[in-house]
């Protein structure tokens, strides 16, 4: 008889057990470098936080903070929030998410106190910039979330963009109603995406080479058509209608986030609709069950009766749809016409917001919001007059990505089979 070992649970449970120091080295980064910029360039004065705007029904005072102890204050909780974290990955737990989050805050509001000494911090207006400048991002991210997970990777979301601002400033123009131009939008961010499908899917071309060929020629195309077609003819081509804002009545009232999420044009409603639709359809539904097994394991999909080229050709569409949309908030809202490369690089925030967010929708858009927050406050901070030199605040909202990837993503596993092409039999 062989002898049977036994290995005992202590054991193999210790063989198992990973440490988890990425968050708490983040956290002690982080707070480092604020220590060190309060240290050497300490600002003494009142910080007086504006958290009144729009037409609320309680309206909220200025607060005030001396802003020399609160930043100290705010150091010494961050570095207990930092300890927790660094007790939690030495005993081989994951750090809760609310340590981040109540670290993000604090640290936030340290930095925004410091930045304005003896100035006035307007609280809805930041956030209501930031999420101005995030709704094309969602849009983007919505895209890259459904082409990822069905197994194409759509690198293309800065072409889908900035064709969707073109066709939105186009009909929005011909028309004089910006529902036409949102529509006009939608296909035009589907067009690129057909392109992308065809190539990626029917003649196996690799799905990151077609992406980035498609937003060059999306530029150039977009470019030379503004020469030739809308800059002489600008007040017929160029001259979109705005889609107003339509503020929802009781919801606009309630303080702070009232005027921020509720006093919003069409397009930002669509925004919320479409990630809520996104995320339940991915999980709750056949779609999204077809869509994530094609994405995951095309072979097993096709075992079961699923179309998988056909599945991912349509998905991808979709995607353009989505993408598209968000073109048309560039024009049709925030600037009321076209101009050249005016998405500037925000189709591959939304693909990084992709990966920051793990291929989830909620995830995703929060990613999103993240950096149009930073992008916002990068804004304030050069009103405030802040020390900082202008160079690196124009750094500010690549930075805080960077380091929100790296320091609270590091490697993830996404869709197993995106950027495979699928051959049947």
């Amino acid at each position: 008889m062989s002898a049977v070992t036994t290995i005992p649970e202590s054991a193999a449970t210790a063989a198992v057990s990973v440490r988890h120091p990425k968050v708490p080295v983040t956290l002690g980064i982080a707070t480092a470098l604020l220590t060190a910029l309060f240290l050497f360039g300490a600002r003494d004065g009142v910080t007086t936080f504006r958290l009144s705007g729009g037409e609320a029904l309680l309206a909220l005072g200025d607060v005030s903070v001396p802003a020399g102890p609160t930043v100290w204050v705010v150091v010494v909780l961050l570095l207990a929030l930092t300890a927790y974290a660094s007790v939690q990955a030495w005993r081989y737990r994951t750090p809760r998410v609310w340590v981040a989050l109540a670290f993000g805050v604090l640290a936030l509001f340290a930095f925004l106190t410091w930045a304005g000494a003896g100035g006035l911090v307007p609280v809805v207006s930041l956030l209501a910039g930031a999420l101005s400048i995030s709704v094309p991002i969602v849009f983007g991210a919505m895209g890259g979330v459904i082409g990822e997970r069905v197994g194409v990777v759509n690198v293309a979301i800065e072409g889908q963009l900035l064709l969707g601002a073109f066709s939105a400033a186009v009909l929005g123009s011909l028309t004089g109603n910006p529902y036409v131009g949102l529509i006009g939008a939608m296909i035009g961010g589907v067009l690129v995406s057909l392109v992308l499908a065809v190539f990626a899917i029917k003649y196996l071309v690799e799905q990151v080479i077609v992406g980035v060929v498609l937003n060059v020629l999306v530029m150039g195309l977009t470019g030379f058509l503004y020469g030739i077609l809308l800059v002489p003819n600008e007040e017929l081509l160029n001259r979109p209608a705005t889609f107003p804002r339509l503020p929802i009545p009781g919801l606009v009232e309630i303080p702070v986030l009232g005027p921020v999420l509720f006093n919003q044009p069409f397009i930002v409603y669509l925004m919320f609709i479409t990630v809520a639709l996104v995320a339940w359809g991915l999980y709750r539904t056949r779609w999204g069950l077809r869509l994530r097994a094609v994405g995951e394991h095309p072979q097993a999909a096709d075992t079961v009766g699923i179309k998988v080229n056909a599945t991912r050709f349509w998905n991808v569409s979709l995607a353009g749809v989505i993408a598209g949309a968000g073109g048309a908030y560039f024009t049709l809202v925030s600037v009321p016409q076209f101009g050249e490369d005016m998405t500037d690089g925000l189709g591959f925030i939304a693909l990084a917001a992709v990966i920051f967010g793990r291929w989830d929708p909620i995830r995703a858009a929060l990613a999103a919001l993240l950096f149009g927050f930073a992008t916002n406050l990068q804004n304030l901070l050069t009103v405030l007059g802040s020390p900082i030199p202008g160079q690196f605040m124009q750094m500010l909202p690549y930075v805080v990505t960077i380091l929100a990837v790296a320091g609270f993503v590091g490697q993830s596993r996404g869709p197993a089979a995106a950027g495979k092409p699928y051959i049947k039999g």
